[in-house]
């Protein structure tokens, strides 16, 4: 039999190693910004077209790089962060395995140019799908230029795959904050499709956050310290009454590098128990210092899911550490007994002593007496006589026309809903609804009973609604008489100019987009001037999850997402006439028996199912 088992070329290697490591722009992003600052690089900029798929080019001013060592970057496996299998264990740069730019360069078109400090010329490498094409002598500035175009050209299917130009730019976004918060002492340069959009110089860790996601950020923080012979935690966390429903400003940073670990935010949550509501995540930015020894960075080819020797003791100091600094900044309640400066002894009578009072008794007084005649300058005292006493009482009878109390009705606090009814009452409750558990509406049908889920309902008739005024342009909007100013960061600014039309088909009036600051001047009929900073926030974040890039898919996710958040939640108390009004508008909807995330909506219990649980 003829061997069947052959060495693949190196060409299809790289094309099956750049699954691993390139899974969409965003990965290019991070292996070459991480690259540049491992290069020592004091100012670095990324410029992308058309989410990453045209170009993703990164300029820095670090060491660069020889001609030799131009060439040898773009083969697998080759890398300048090691060389015995022991260095792995003493990792402090980015970078590490030497299969980054061999991965890119086998999907894309890879132009790169580069020079030393001490040299006077540099070189300029050009490759496409793992072949080199050129490489030349070139007059540059000091360090790297690596533009990467047409990602997956030879991957089409890869390439389908990707979603919207958007929603691409989203994910580089994700990741360019990661590099840049964590590296406050280097300049970055951030240019989408030719506009800026960040421009952020060497500052402080505080300020870089606010940089970031908006100068109002800086007010909301409270700093973290601790350090232990395990781990040197610094950072910040989000005051309590700025936690969110959706999880936004959530970073964890081990060794100056991003990290994902469930197991360590839950030590944070943990730690705002009590301060803040369950169903709200805090905000914060931690970054840990730990032995290289006791952290395995290698478990994962995007290097962001980390595994530490010891978590339990990690989780409870973060947990600990960050209940520490609440407490001390004053952002935790405490016990405290006010002094009040109103019974505070006066001045003048400080040195003087307690003056009992004197109490005077007339031991002549006789109340039994019919005349009391005193000396003390009191009135004279007349006992009235009790005769005729029954007359307090005439005409009450007639009054009240009866002579008891038989006709006096006591107002019950609350109508209290029977169980079992007889049965001249059952006739009286037929066709007619009341509520389970705050959950379910109930209610009698001809063939039955009818159980219904409330958010489940309410959820479908707002997305019906939402749907169509998003596509036919026929929201109702409430004019606010004081126009409310909210915040929000240059990301979430971004995704309102995406959706700014088909919320204002909703209802929705904006003012000032192109500010931090947002005046909402107009909202629909359904929200609460109270409940709009929520709903947004819960809505950006919907959007930024579940958007996949077409325009139907965007009215869609917009009208899943409002009603979402503004359906009537389980636990709410409902009248006799929004219970029904819910019943009949369900029944009114193009589809009553799925909600919008394809649920069940109500059930239907024949009285043929009631019978059998009797027989």
């Amino acid at each position: 039999m003829a061997d069947i088992i052959k060495l693949l070329p190196d060409h299809v290697a790289n094309q099956i190693a750049a699954g691993e490591v390139v899974q969409r722009p965003a990965s290019v992003v991070k292996e070459l910004l991480e690259n540049a600052i491992d290069s020592g690089a004091t100012i670095i900029k990324l410029i992308i077209k058309d989410g990453g798929k045209a170009l993703i080019q990164v300029v820095d001013d670090g060491s660069g790089m020889s001609e030799t060592d131009a060439r040898l970057s773009f083969e697998r496996h080759a890398t300048s962060k090691i060389s015995t299998a022991q260095d792995l264990f003493n990792l402090r740069t980015k970078g590490f395995r030497g299969e980054a730019l061999a991965s890119i360069a086998a999907i894309a078109h890879v132009d790169m140019q580069t020079r030393m400090d001490n040299a006077e010329v540099g070189t300029h490498l050009k490759i496409e799908g793992s072949k080199i094409v050129s490489q030349e002598v070139i007059a540059t500035a000091k360090g790297t230029s690596i533009a990467v175009k047409n990602l997956f050209f030879n991957i089409p299917a890869r390439r389908n795959f990707l979603k919207s130009n958007q929603v691409e730019s989203r994910h580089i976004t994700d990741e360019f904050q990661r590099v840049a918060l964590v590296h406050p002492n280097i300049e970055f340069h951030y240019y989408n499709n030719g506009s800026e959009l960040f421009n952020l110089p060497k500052t402080k860790y505080r300020q870089r956050i606010s940089n970031v996601f908006g100068n109002k950020m800086g007010d909301r923080l409270v700093p973290v310290n601790e350090e232990t012979e395990v781990v040197k935690i610094s950072g910040f966390v989000c005051k309590p009454e700025f936690a969110k429903k959706s999880r936004g400003e959530q970073f964890f940073f081990a060794n100056n590098r991003y990290i994902k670990s469930p197991y360590l935010h839950h030590a944070v949550v943990a730690a705002f128990e009590g301060l803040i509501k369950s169903d709200l995540y805090p905000g914060y930015f931690l970054f840990l210092d730990v032995d290289p020894a006791s952290i395995d960075i290698n478990i994962h080819p995007t290097k962001t899911e980390v595994k530490f020797d010891d978590e339990n003791t990690m989780y409870a100091i973060i947990r600990s550490t960050i209940k520490h600094s609440l407490g001390q900044f004053n952002v935790a309640p405490v016990l405290d007994f006010e002094h009040d400066p109103n019974l505070d002894t006066p001045y003048a009578y400080k040195e003087k002593g307690a003056v009992l009072p004197k109490v005077t008794i007339d031991a002549s007084f006789n109340p039994f007496q019919e005349t009391v005649e005193s000396t003390s300058p009191k009135s004279r005292y007349q006992k009235t006589s009790t005769k005729g006493w029954e007359n307090l009482y005439e005409g009450l009878n007639a009054e009240l026309g009866t002579d008891n109390f038989s006709s006096i009705e006591i107002e019950s606090d609350t109508e209290v809903q029977g169980t079992f009814y007889s049965d001249t009452e059952s006739q009286e409750h037929v066709g007619t609804t009341f509520q389970l558990r705050r959950k379910y509406i109930v209610s009698t049908i001809k063939s039955g009973m009818l159980v219904v889920n409330q958010n489940r309902a309410h959820e479908r008739v707002l997305f019906e609604k939402f749907l169509t005024e998003i596509t036919v342009k026929e929201g109702v909007s409430q004019q606010l008489l004081f126009p409310l100013e909210l915040t929000f960061s240059k990301q979430e600014l971004t995704i309102l100019k995406e959706i700014k039309e088909s919320l204002v088909n909703v209802g929705f009036a904006f003012e000032n987009l192109e500010e931090e600051t947002v005046k909402v001047t107009g909202v629909p009929l359904i929200i609460s001037e109270s409940g709009i900073g929520m709903v947004l926030d819960r809505l950006i974040a919907d959007y930024k999850e579940g958007f996949d890039g077409n325009s139907i898919s965007q009215a869609e996710l917009l009208a899943k997402a409002l009603s979402k958040n503004l359906a009537v939640k389980t636990g709410e108390i409902l009248d006799k006439d929004s219970q029904l009004g819910l019943v009949n508008d369900l029944f009114g909807c193009k589809e009553p028996s799925l909600s919008p995330s394809q649920k069940m909506t109500y059930t239907i219990i024949s009285e043929g199912d009631i019978e059998k649980k009797f027989n």
